[in-house]
């Protein structure tokens, strides 16, 4: 039962009585005599409430708030203060009409209106006789309805059944009273005190916790004894419900502390789980070893599981290690212990996966159909540790993906960069209070198998912190002779890695410490090629923005050649990220053009391109004309591709000083020196007298001086640009070239072969100069990528002079005079 509460009409609101209002006497059974004898009037105004039901005889305080019920009663009680009451069928209805209200209600009689600062209007009704609805006659102002009185059947006065059915109710709801803390022992004196059976009944049915449509079908009921059955049946469901509430508590009353407080909250959970059902702890245990029965573990692990499990049974559940085991044992029963997925074999699948997802690397995707070969036949076999290294955004994260899809294995990613707590790797000890395991270990779990292709993204970046040495940790996780029981703290037993196919990724193989570069077998990736980049943007690139882009080939196309222009002239990396930022903006352009419906070219033009992307600033330099002494064409690897590179002397009066300028390296400074060496140990050779490098001073300059460079494979290209500046000969047209160079005029193979050539062709290089030992390098080039260029292979510095240099003298040669 429920304390009396302001019942709202419009916002639900529960408010307290007033503690200084006037008492309203209960109904006596001459009061109720005489409201039966009264007659109701043949139309009523109806007044709907959205969350009560009134019952005759019972009087509510109600607070009203809407436009039509506030008219209703100020009309009422101007009048003659009788009003229909009638609950609503759905509480949310701010306007119900005739359809969205009860039939059967209870006439009312205002008692009293209170009009609230709010400008709401409390009024106090007393119910009178029941009453159903015959006809709605208006809506407007308000609901105004005809009704008819509904008779109600009483049992005679000499049924005993009844009588004692009344009995029951008062001593139910004295008990209830008693029960609830939330109800004043002072209502026990009301109830007893009631003489009237029908307004008895009436009283309880209005105080209950019973929702609206309940009350409702009380109300509806027209045997007084039915009702009071039904009534008492609503009763002892609340006389039970209450007796559970109290008994739950009374099992965890305990003098309180902080401590006991929680311990108090966990048995009331505990208590409330078992009576709902739910699932002891006792019975999560037992699921648990009914779990460990259909693991694959073998006889050491299944023994390690039982005792680690009887442990946890002896533990109190509130204390924090008993979390803790409880989660050591779930990622026991969780980790995939034996559960391997089934390797597809099919290589010509695999291949058309890698052709699909990459263009290029063709290194890369060999060495891995070679991998899945031997897998094939030795089905057995342990996975190596690949690394792959080369410049961000060539595809080494996605080549994982792809060898993970030919293989049919699941696909785990962790990123290294910047860790640098060893626990991150081996896990915690559980003795910690938040342990928790590696993620090694932690992906394995995530990924339902032992056999998993495993990436392990930029190991290159892992670094040292106060909390040891990740990549320390890591040397047991990479090496297939010991990672067949890889030991995390956590879990604290053998699992075996043995199986998972490990593939690292990083930009420096120089960073990573030796032990563990020596347990990997790294592929380098180098850059993507222009030509490349160009068949990628127009496969992959292009088509994926334009989907991303909410357009389609139809919207929007681009031909080669723009592709090209946008490679060249705005982006200047290894892989293609920022050639996909660069397309993407030329989509974006064009997805604005559509949105906003204007015209737009559908073929992207160059015009396009540099109305986009603005004026191209990385146009790669051309090969210049040959008028100057001095002047000659090497060619350079950098870090995002191969490029041309200019190398210039000047001569001037002084006393035979080199000055080397344009931001170079230790080693490219040294090829300067042992060119000039070499030309004044071979000057008779050359034709050139030694007293010139007595008289006149030296500067040999490389253009982009903010860009540092730096190696040896200038030293062929300083060499010829000395000999042509003292000679002042002209230097062969449309030629480079690349070399190291020794005292001895030996020339030494570089290495960035297939960079160096594309770039030179680029350019409009038409001949190139190489050491003889770098032809292997050409040899492994596409044919189509050398056409129209013709390579000289030397071995001496003599032979780059007679290649290189003509007998023409340069326009307006210098003449070098002797002392």
């Amino acid at each position: 039962m429920s304390n009396h509460k302001i019942l709202t009409i419009d916002n639900l609101s529960l408010q307290e009585f007033d503690s200084e209002a006037e008492l309203i006497p209960l109904l006596t059974p001459e009061d109720e005599e005489e409201m039966n004898n009264e007659d109701l009037p043949l139309s009523l105004p109806i007044l709907p409430l959205r969350n009560t039901v009134l019952f005759p005889g019972v009087v509510i305080p109600i607070s009203a708030g809407r436009d039509k019920s506030i008219k209703l009663i100020n009309d009422a009680n101007a009048g003659g203060k009788i009003i229909g009451v009638v609950s609503q069928i759905n509480e949310e209805d701010e306007d119900p009409s005739k359809d969205d209200i009860h039939k059967i209600g209870t006439v009312a009689r205002i008692l009293r209106v209170l009009k609230m600062p709010d400008g709401n209007v409390t009024v106090i009704l007393q119910g009178k006789k029941r009453f159903e609805i015959e006809e709605v006659v208006s809506e407007e102002p308000y609901i105004t309805a005809t009704i008819k009185e509904v008779s109600e059947e009483r049992p005679d006065e000499n049924d005993t059944e009844f009588t004692a059915i009344l009995d029951s109710v008062k001593e139910l709801a004295i008990q209830i009273i008693k029960e609830s803390p939330n109800i004043p022992s002072e209502a026990t004196f009301a109830i007893k005190n009631i003489e009237s059976q029908s307004f008895l009944i009436n009283f309880v049915s209005s105080n209950m916790n019973l929702s609206v449509k309940e009350k409702q079908g009380l109300l509806s009921i027209n045997g007084l004894k039915e009702r009071a059955l039904e009534t008492l049946r609503y009763m002892n469901i609340e006389l039970q419900k209450l007796e559970l509430k109290n008994d739950i508590q009374s099992k965890v009353r305990f003098d309180l502390d902080q401590q006991q407080r929680e311990y108090f909250l966990h048995q009331q959970m505990k208590t409330i789980q078992e009576e709902l059902g739910g699932v002891s702890q006792e019975e999560e245990m037992d699921e648990m070893g009914q779990k460990a029965k259909t693991k694959k573990w073998d006889e050491k692990t299944q023994k390690h599981f039982e005792k680690e499990l009887s442990k946890m049974r002896r533990m109190n559940p509130q204390s924090p290690d008993f979390g803790i085991q409880r989660n050591y044992l779930e990622l026991f029963l969780e980790l995939p212990w034996g559960e391997y997925s089934k390797d597809k074999f099919d290589l010509k699948f695999a291949q058309k996966i890698l052709d699909k997802d990459h263009f290029g690397l063709e290194d890369v995707k060999k060495r891995m159909i070679e991998h899945l070969a031997v897998l094939k036949l030795r089905n057995d076999m342990k996975s190596p540790i690949i690394c792959l290294t080369g410049p961000p955004g060539v595809g080494k994260t996605s080549i994982g993906r792809s060898v993970a899809e030919a293989l049919g294995r699941e696909y785990v990613r962790i990123s290294l960069g910047g860790l640098r707590d060893e626990a991150e790797i081996r896990g915690h000890r559980k003795t910690y209070i938040g342990a928790m395991p590696g993620r090694i270990i932690q992906s394995l779990k995530k990924a339902g198998t032992s056999n998993p292709v495993f990436i392990l993204d930029e190991i290159d970046k892992l670094s040292n912190g106060n909390s040891g040495d990740p990549s320390s940790a890591l040397l047991e996780v990479l090496d297939p002779e010991q990672n067949n029981a890889f030991y995390d703290n956590f879990l604290e037993m053998g699992y075996d890695l043995s199986k998972v196919m490990f593939i690292a990724t990083s930009n420096n193989m120089a960073s990573i410490q030796p032990a563990l570069r020596d347990r990997m077998e790294v592929i380098k990736m180098s850059g993507y090629t222009i030509e490349e980049k160009v068949e990628i943007a127009k496969r992959h690139l292009f088509p994926k923005q334009l989907e991303a882009h909410g357009l389609s080939a139809k919207d929007l196309t681009i031909g080669k050649k723009q592709l090209e222009k946008i490679v060249e002239g705005y982006t200047r990396e290894s892989g293609v990220r920022n050639l996909e930022t660069k397309i993407a903006q030329v989509i974006r352009n064009a997805a604005k053009a559509v949105a906003m419906e204007e015209e737009y070219n559908k073929k992207v033009t160059d015009e396009d391109i540099v109305k986009v992307l603005g004026v191209p600033r990385l146009e790669r330099d051309k090969y210049e004309n040959n008028d100057i002494a001095g002047v000659v064409t090497g060619l350079a690897w950098t870090s995002v591709g191969g490029d041309i590179l200019f190398i210039e002397s000047l001569i001037s009066e002084g006393k035979g000083s080199l000055s080397i300028t344009g931001n170079l390296g230790t080693v490219m400074k040294e090829s300067a020196t042992i060119a000039l060496e070499y030309i004044k140990a071979n000057a008779e050779k050359l034709g050139l007298d030694v007293a010139l490098f007595q008289k006149y001073n030296i500067h040999l300059h490389v253009p982009e001086g903010s860009t540092p460079k730096d190696g040896p494979s200038a030293g062929i290209a300083m060499l010829t640009s000395l000999v042509s500046l003292l000679t002042q000969k002209k230097v062969k047209k449309s030629l480079a070239m690349t070399g190291e160079i020794t005292l001895r005029g030996k020339v030494l193979p570089v290495g960035g072969i297939k960079e160096k050539i594309l770039a030179a062709k680029r350019a409009g290089i038409k001949e190139i100069i190489l050491c003889h030992e770098n032809k292997s390098d050409i040899d492994e080039i596409k044919a189509e990528y050398l056409e129209g260029l013709t390579f000289h292979y030397v071995k001496e510095m003599s032979e780059v002079l007679t290649l290189a240099l003509t007998d023409q003298s340069v326009k307006n040669a210098k003449i070098l005079n002797k002392l």
